[in-house]
Parts: C-alpha cells; sequence; structure tokens
C-alpha cells in the first residue's frame, strides 16, 4: 500500500499546489464550501495525493467532507493558477469536474447545509445559484469560473489564471 501523500511543495515564500475540484449542481444551484475562517467560497475539493488520479481525488475528498459518493461526469478546466494568499505566492495546477452529487444530501437553496472538520479547517457547505451574478457577489476564485458557469464548456478546457495580485 502507498502512503499516501499531498501534492504540496514550498520553495522560499511561494508554494505549488495540485488541486481538484468539482461543481455540483441541483435546480439552478451549484455547491460551493468555504473554510469558516476565510471571506471567499470556492468549488468543493481538495489537494492531490501521490499515487492518486484527479479523479480518485475527487471521489476521496466528496467522501471525507459530504459522507456520499459522487459520480465524476466530465472534466471541465485544467487551471495554472497563480495568486497571492496567507502572504504567499501560490502557483497551483487544478482540475476542474462537473460531478453528481446524490439526492440523498441535502438541498436548501441559500443557506449553510452541512458542516464538516477536515484537518484544522471548519468547513461549510450552501447551494447557491448557477449564475454569474451570483457567484461573482460570493468572491469564488478562480474568478473565471464565474463568467462561465451558465455556459460551460463542451470539451476540456486549458487556463492560466492570474488573479492579478503578483507582481510579474
Amino acid at each position: 500500500m502507498i502512503k499516501r501523500t499531498p501534492i504540496r511543495l514550498t520553495a522560499g515564500a511561494a508554494r505549488f499546489n495540485h488541486r481538484i475540484a468539482g461543481l455540483g449542481f441541483r435546480d439552478g444551484h451549484v455547491l460551493v464550501h468555504r473554510a469558516v475562517h476565510e471571506p471567499f467560497w470556492t468549488f468543493p475539493g481538495g489537494r492531490a495525493e501521490i499515487g492518486e488520479t484527479s479523479e480518485e481525488t475527487l471521489k476521496r475528498e466528496m467522501m471525507e467532507e459530504l459522507g456520499v459518493a459522487v459520480t465524476i461526469s466530465r472534466l471541465l478546466w485544467v487551471v495554472e493558477n497563480f495568486f497571492h494568499y496567507e502572504q504567499r505566492d501560490w502557483h497551483e495546477i487544478g482540475f476542474y469536474y462537473l460531478m453528481e452529487i446524490p439526492p440523498e444530501f441535502p438541498f436548501r437553496p441559500h443557506e449553510i447545509i452541512h458542516r464538516v472538520e477536515d484537518g484544522d479547517n471548519h468547513l461549510e457547505f450552501k447551494w447557491v445559484s448557477a449564475t454569474r451574478t451570483a457567484l461573482t457577489a460570493l468572491d469564488i476564485p478562480p474568478y473565471f469560473i464565474a463568467e462561465e458557469i451558465e455556459n460551460l464548456p463542451a470539451a476540456p478546457r486549458h487556463l492560466v489564471w492570474r488573479d492579478g495580485n503578483l507582481d510579474d
């Protein structure tokens, strides 16, 4: 058995991360989450581990965080994401999948429907309207997703996204 190690590297003040996230929809809403100490929301997922495929990562993370087995539909985006967070410059490779969340997972739009501890983080989840306006108002990085949420790509797209906080 391979010991699972999260894929994250630190180089001085910079950090590299390999993140996998899923977009799950229900009745015109998309599931989002945040660590309660952070002001922004994002799409549920987590850090890939050595020896694990991106789909395995997403399934594992959703079982750990939501307590349900999701179905992975298809890859939407592969993103080279550059941003500044917690006094660090980050270089992140992100895989964003379309996923199906089983009907037994609660659905009450616009209210916190699930909470879980994930390591040192206390996460909370809610369903929000899957519109550009709603996602922009919530401050959900990476910000290009708000622009594309109402018209998801038919085939996987590769993007390089810089949040504008880096001195290039």
